[in-house]
């Protein structure tokens, strides 16, 4: 892929038409960017205590046709990697580079979080629960505050790339509030392994956006601070499937899996604190009073059997192995097939 430098222009030959035609100004934060121009544009966050200034990059396509503009959006947490490396195999292999439309990819929002291995910023504050922001707020705020203001407002659709947290694995999965029709299109064009109907957090990205007009779907996959390369190739692959949905391309990876959707979830937790060992995978379905795993004490004290709550598909895994009481060890994802088995319904 070429080497990206600011305001580079494609050369582009537009369809010749009796007259000009009109073309839809795109412009992302503040700058406008014109028919076939790949742009990078520099967002001033803020600055450590060392005067080190905290800068946030975003690589903007537009291609010479129009068509909708696409977000795709990575490190919120900034110790989730796997998504900020689909959107970089995006960028690296040119897919940002669409037919139609254009293509806003922001590898790494919360930098703060990317430099220390850490999920929040300094202060502490996770940036997703900070939206729609503040100008002179907390750090998380001001991050939340230009995505509102420089990004938001611009775009059509969305993708917001996210892992587990805390140890945790996720099957790649999509997640959006599927009683909205142009949602539920969204996934199932992505065709993630599953598709969880998912409220909207409050103060969230997906919220702000939705209240706006927008339409942002979450995709989740692996653990923060580990690459997970099915989740990756899961992440890119449907990223294409979605841009062709949207027109933006003509051809994309034909899915591998069906689309399971998740209506509800269960959890197994750890009646109290121990090592736990899984039996089961992420992404296997178990059944109801299933074993999936034990629960020691490291100085023999005990040894008890973990058994599955209901019948449904491992969405998400605890791998750490040291638990408390409380802890979630497995989400457990329960589709129309499952409700029937967890009923007992013939």
């Amino acid at each position: 892929m070429p080497e990206r430098k600011k305001s580079k222009k494609i050369k582009s030959t537009p369809k010749a038409t009796a007259r000009p035609s009109a073309k839809k100004k795109v412009t992302i934060a503040g700058q406008e960017v014109q028919p076939g121009e790949f742009k990078e544009i520099i967002i001033n966050i803020a600055r450590l205590p060392s005067r080190t200034q905290i800068d946030t990059p975003i690589y903007v396509y537009r291609a010479p046709e129009d068509g909708p503009t696409l977000a795709l959006t990575a490190g919120m947490h900034g110790d989730e990697i796997n998504g900020m490396e689909i959107v970089r195999r995006i960028l690296d292999g040119g897919y940002n580079r669409v037919k139609r439309g254009s293509v806003v990819c922001m590898p790494i929002i919360n930098m703060y979080g990317f430099l220390n291995y850490s999920r929040e910023v300094p202060d502490g504050k996770d940036i997703n629960r900070s939206f729609p922001g503040s100008k002179t707020g907390s750090l998380a705020a001001r991050v939340a505050y230009h995505m509102t203001h420089d990004i938001i407002p611009f775009i059509d659709y969305g993708v917001d790339f996210h892992t587990g947290g805390a140890s945790r694995t996720n099957y790649p999965q999509v997640r959006c509030v599927m009683q909205d029709a142009v949602n539920a299109k969204l996934a199932e064009a992505f065709h993630a392994p599953f598709t969880i109907d998912s409220p909207f957090r409050p103060n969230s990205l997906r919220l702000t956006a939705s209240k706006k007009g927008k339409h942002i779907i979450v995709y989740e996959g692996g653990e923060s601070i580990r690459f997970d390369q099915q989740a990756i190739e899961v992440g890119v692959q449907g990223t294409l499937r979605l841009m062709k949905h949207l027109g933006m391309i003509d051809d994309a990876p034909i899915p591998k899996k069906e689309n399971k959707i998740i209506w509800s979830s269960s959890w197994a937790r750890a009646s109290t604190a121990g090592l736990f060992q899984p039996l089961v995978s992420s992404g296997d379905l178990i059944q109801k009073d299933q074993l999936v795993g034990t629960l020691t004490d490291p100085f023999g004290g005990f040894k008890e059997d973990i058994h599955s709550p209901a019948m449904g598909y491992v969405v998400g895994l605890n791998n750490n192995p040291v638990v408390n009481a409380g802890d979630a060890l497995l989400h457990i994802g329960i589709d129309n097939f499952c409700k029937i088995g967890n009923s007992g319904e013939e």
